[in-house]
């Protein structure tokens, strides 16, 4: 386990390769090691960096008030690299948008995977299936975890990732057999211990920058990816941002929940490889 001591936390984090740097930011249903093939192919011909947001993975959650893109910024200042492109997959998006508008001179390329985005207000159809994913828990128990009370019960957490899985990385629309069974095996440990961490660790108050309203305001290269399988609220938040950045190209992935780094890498391989 390697880690770097940024802004008062010890974060999990992987570097390799020589050349440009990149850095990839995971979801928030998962950690570092949804990068695994896209870590081992840039890194022959970038300088790649993979690390686990503040309370994700390895990665411990103080108490106090954060902004995981300032976490970013300062593992960038710890790393001495001055400039990155970003590539982030669902909330590891929107932490690169918020980058991107704090620190416009230091990001060179982005790519947005099953983007979310600070701030943004899903629609109603996307809230009654994030509830109905919620309350695989009952909501007595659900919000004593989230307070932090008493101890988790594993089969809890179990469900509440079998629940997101379903949802969100097979898509309303799939069964989750669809999935690599190695993948769906990764994404179940992964997402288990989201649940685990975020339910017993110090509980710490995000800030969040206003960035729904100033996309316009990223002229940086953009690369908007999204599985036609996803969620619908992703699915129109993707077009969404494809068509408020600047420069911004949109590519589907058709038949491809929220993970395509996982269920399609080597397409996800060659984009990379095309627009770095």
């Amino acid at each position: 386990m390697a880690t770097i001591e940024v802004n008062g936390t010890a974060f999990g984090y992987d570097e390799a390769g020589e050349g440009p740097a990149v850095v990839l930011l995971h979801t928030a249903i998962g950690d570092r090691r949804m990068w695994d093939a896209q870590f081992t192919e840039l890194a022959a011909t970038h300088r790649v960096i993979r690390y686990d947001r503040r309370g994700f993975g390895e990665t411990g959650g103080e108490t106090g008030e954060h902004a995981h893109y300032e976490d970013l910024l300062a593992l960038l200042d710890a790393r001495g690299i001055e400039q990155a492109a970003l590539v982030g997959a669902s909330m590891g998006g929107a932490c690169a948008l918020d980058a991107a508008l704090a620190a416009p001179e230091r990001v060179t390329r982005l790519v947005l995977l099953g983007s979310g985005l600070t701030g943004h207000t899903w629609p109603d159809h996307m809230q009654a299936d994030m509830a109905k994913a919620a309350a695989a828990v009952p909501a007595d128990r659900l919000a004593r975890y989230q307070a932090r009370e008493g101890d988790v019960d594993p089969a809890d957490v179990r469900v509440m990732a079998e629940a997101n899985i379903r949802y969100l990385v097979a898509g309303p629309d799939r069964d989750v057999s669809v999935l690599p069974v190695e993948m769906l095996a990764l994404v179940k440990e992964m997402c288990e211990q989201v649940y685990r961490h975020g339910w017993t660790a110090p509980q710490w108050t995000e800030r969040i920058p206003d960035t729904r309203h100033r996309l316009a305001e990223i002229t940086t290269p953009a690369l908007v990816v999204i599985g036609t399988s996803d969620a619908p609220g992703l699915v129109e938040l993707s077009a969404h941002l494809a068509e408020s950045l600047p420069a911004a190209e949109l590519v589907e992935l058709a038949g491809t929940g929220h993970l395509p780094s996982m269920e399609r890498p080597e397409e996800v391989n060659a984009l990379l490889r095309k627009f770095l």
